[in-house]
């Protein structure tokens, strides 16, 4: 079997752009927005646990990135492009493909409003198209 070859370093780099990205999108970006759609209190004196949270996020964005690395080395061989436009459209097949669907369910069954899902989807697929690139340019 042929070996994938995936750069680690470009792996931690997506992930911390993520991190980066869901910071300023949940942040100062749209924090007041997503806190209101999301019905959440943005107290900070309520923010208890904030280090393991982000422990974890930080555990799931590099599995995002690493997996989305192996997409673009299959999306580039089947696509026959490279670079950050292989990179860019990894990051939105995979939004469109993965994220959108499956997040779709959070308005269909939880009554969430669609203002929340665009605004979380949106995020996503920044930060999904952000990472390909990263990821392709190493």
């Amino acid at each position: 079997m042929p070996e994938v070859p995936i750069n680690y370093l470009a792996v931690i780099i997506a992930a911390v752009a993520n991190m980066v990205i869901g910071f300023l999108w949940y942040g100062p970006i749209f924090g007041k927005t997503w806190a209101a759609l999301s019905g959440i209190n943005p107290d900070p004196a309520k923010a208890e646990g904030m280090g393991k949270r982000y422990v974890l996020a930080m555990l799931g964005s590099l599995i995002m990135a690493y997996v989305l690395a192996h997409s673009l080395v299959f999306a580039s061989s089947y696509m026959q492009v490279s670079g950050a436009s292989a990179g860019a459209m990894a990051g939105f097949w995979s939004w469109l493909g993965f994220i959108a669907p499956v997040t779709l369910g959070s308005v269909l069954w939880d009554g969430k409003p669609w203002k929340l899902w665009i605004l979380n989807n949106a995020h996503y697929l920044v930060a999904l198209v952000v990472m390909g690139v990263i990821l392709a340019s190493f």
